[in-house]
């Protein structure tokens, strides 16, 4: 396969993945908090990425009315404790 057609297919894929994915909503920290208050006793993905203290970021990913919400964020989200939380190695997100 030439360097166009790796492109092409390589772009399929990434559409694709969004397509398999559904809708996914960025949020900011604040707002997403917000929505976690009105779906307390949802599942929220956690994952937590970086090497350096300096570097660390957590992802946040949730479901809500047939939607995917997702926020990253340098500090922890102070999550209900009625929720159930389900830690992850990475969190991945089309681009």
């Amino acid at each position: 396969m030439n360097g166009a057609g790796a492109a092409a297919a390589a772009a399929a894929a990434v559409a694709q993945a969004i397509k398999a994915s559904g809708v996914i909503v960025r949020l900011e920290p604040k707002e997403f908090l917000k929505l976690l208050n009105r779906n307390s006793s949802g599942l929220v993905v956690h994952a937590l990425a970086g090497l350096f203290k300096f570097s660390t970021s957590h992802t946040y990913l949730m479901g809500y009315k047939g939607l995917a919400f997702y926020t990253r964020c340098r500090e922890p989200i102070p999550l209900p404790g009625t929720c159930e939380v389900m830690e992850a190695q990475k969190v991945w997100m089309p681009g």
